[in-house]
């Protein structure tokens, strides 16, 4: 393997830590842009405003899971590694804005989302034609920009060429996982959701692999990592993954907006197809269906409906079921995790990563 050199500090990195330093990549990142963008013209300022906006929030699970996979190959800890796990952060960033749009969201992370923040430029402009149509098209072009740019990320992390041409298949199988996931998403809402597995199979692929498994095989080739190290990576990143998600379902409907960063009940609103949601149908009385069908994707769903949709999914005991899916697939990867030639410190902090992912505590 041909790692570069550590940094002179040396030593393990905490959470916190590489947090802030995955943040200066990004801020110093968007610094080079500016002036490009500049070039063009002074009417894109709007557009890097936006993303710097959305890139000050977020868990930056990605980039850890990224450089933790790296280091539990046995790479050294060195600027050039934060800045390729970085451009997953600009990935995620063209995710969001897309989901946004396809969703109808108003808000991300506690500020409007993007397509409404362009929407309200226009009308605040006194522009010509549809502020909607403006915002979208918008958000559709910000969030190709951000996939574009995690390209370059990657490319300009500063790493031997010959790590990021091996990473790179496993960056355009993430990005194909992810799309096809996205899909696989506005399908299940345009059928009106339908089983369990079908509602895994989307955990599966717009957010499982994307999240956790895919990141670790990421920092795992930069690395020149054996084959046994990235099935290890898969058997405690696939079922964590998946994990996360179905908390993320339940956050969805339950969650304390000052955590998640979206309105109370914007899952249900929006009619979300989730594991959660099918769990409830699945177990439902013809009452408590009733009350679903009813309710469920309504755009204009009051506070008092959001309470008996919730009262309605605990009843049918589909929270309990998806709390023991959530304890039995994060047994499963921890267990994995233990069984695996991870190396130290990366086997301490994936063990504390996959807790505190599940109990949403980063």
């Amino acid at each position: 393997m041909n790692a570069p050199a550590p940094a002179a500090s040396g030593g393990p990195l905490d959470v916190e830590d590489l947090r802030s330093r995955v943040q200066k990549a990004l801020d110093d990142f968007l610094a080079v842009q500016q002036p490009r963008l500049d070039a063009v013209s002074d009417e894109l300022g709007p557009l890097l405003d936006a993303i710097r906006d959305l890139l000050r929030g977020g868990k930056r699970l990605r980039p850890a899971f990224a450089y933790w996979g790296w280091r539990g190959a046995g790479g050294a800890d060195c600027p050039q590694i934060v800045h390729a796990a970085t451009s997953l952060e600009l990935l995620q960033a063209c995710a969001l804005i897309h989901d946004d749009v396809m969703d109808g969201s108003d808000t991300r992370r506690g500020i409007p989302a993007a397509h409404r923040r362009f929407a309200t430029l226009h009308r605040g402009s006194s522009w010509l034609g549809s502020p909607e149509a403006f915002g979208v098209g918008s958000a559709i072009l910000l969030g190709d920009l951000c996939l574009s740019w995690s390209d370059e990320l990657l490319f300009a992390s500063g790493l031997p060429g010959e790590a990021v041409l091996r990473a790179k298949p496993v960056y355009d199988e993430m990005r194909t996982e992810l799309m096809a996931g996205q899909y696989l998403d506005l399908l299940e809402q345009a059928v009106g959701g339908g089983s369990v597995e079908r509602a895994m199979r989307v955990v599966r692929y717009k957010a499982a692999k994307y999240t956790i498994e895919r990141p670790l095989h990421l920092g795992a080739a930069l690395a020149g990592a054996p084959a046994g190290l990235a099935e290890t990576y898969s058997r405690y990143g696939l079922p964590l993954g998946e994990a996360f998600q179905l908390r993320d379902d339940v956050l969805g409907v339950f969650g304390d907006p000052a955590e998640t960063g979206k309105p109370a009940g914007d899952d249900l609103r929006e009619g979300k197809r989730t594991v959660l949601i099918a769990a409830a149908v699945d177990r439902a009385t013809p009452e408590q269906a009733a009350e679903l069908r009813r309710h469920l994707g309504d755009p204009g769903l009051t506070p008092e409906g959001v309470d008996t949709l919730r009262e309605v999914i605990s009843a049918t005991g589909a929270v309990a079921h998806i709390e023991g899916l959530i304890r039995d697939l994060t047994e499963q990867s921890l267990s994995a995790l233990e069984s695996g030639p991870v190396d130290e410190p990366a086997h301490t902090v994936l063990h504390e990563l996959a807790e505190a992912a599940t109990a949403r505590r980063v």
